[in-house]
């Protein structure tokens, strides 16, 4: 099995709908200084913006397997069981090699400390997938 079979999921803490994005704002407005509703969005998104950051565009481009960013009510059911099977917060970042069974990558504490530092989410994602098996390459910086 090769790194383009494998499938990264990153999930996040906040609903699509417009309802969703709004509850989503308010959280993030009135979060204190030190944490982060959402620190799958602060790394995609770099925070409150509706679209991908320039630098998450190029941190993704590296990663060499399917990556799909879904909200909570986007998850497939498969997904909302695990993490629900698994006692599993969002934001998280599951993982999976062709059809096999999703595995953990990052829980919310582990995006916590990388969402500001896509080297170090790299580093992290490649290190956490390779401990589960699941082949992930990651390109280097151009």
């Amino acid at each position: 099995m090769s790194a383009s079979d494998s499938t990264i999921y990153i999930l996040y803490n906040a609903n699509a709908s417009l309802l969703g994005k709004l509850n989503y704002a308010c959280r993030k407005i009135t979060a204190s200084t030190d944490s982060s509703p959402c620190a799958a969005c602060d790394l995609t998104h770099g925070g409150l913006k509706l679209d991908e950051s320039a630098a998450w565009k190029k941190t993704k481009a590296r990663i060499g397997a399917k990556v799909e960013q879904l909200h909570r009510d986007e998850s497939t059911s498969e997904v909302r069981d695990f993490i629900k099977a698994n006692c599993l917060k969002y934001p998280v970042v599951l993982g999976r090699a062709g059809t096999s069974p999703l595995k953990v990558l990052l829980k919310p504490e582990d995006l916590s400390t990388v969402s500001a530092d896509h080297s170090a989410f790299l580093a992290l994602l490649a290190r956490r997938a390779e401990e589960e098996k699941i082949p992930l390459v990651i390109e280097s910086q151009q």
